[in-house]
């Protein structure tokens, strides 16, 4: 679904679009700007993928990890 909004660009940016839109293959300078939010919305969610991968991975090399194996050898499993 499509959400009706107004947008504010620099003139030299609207004059270009309104130049070029038709040779590039666009059917409206609006299905321009959408695909041109849609790709700069892209490229800002593969941004924030990244800082949260980031923040989980030094998360995980702070964590201590214990031995499980000597946790295991202290446990009696054999008397419960």
């Amino acid at each position: 679904m499509l959400i009706p909004t107004k947008i504010q660009i620099d003139k030299k940016n609207y004059d270009f679009i309104k130049q070029v839109y038709k040779e590039l293959h666009y059917k409206s300078l609006s299905e321009y700007m959408r695909k041109a939010v849609h790709s700069k919305v892209e490229e800002d969610r593969k941004r924030l993928r990244e800082r949260k991968r980031k923040a989980a991975m030094e998360m995980i090399g702070r964590v201590t990890y214990d031995n499980i194996f000597e946790s295991i050898e202290e446990e009696d499993f054999e008397n419960g």
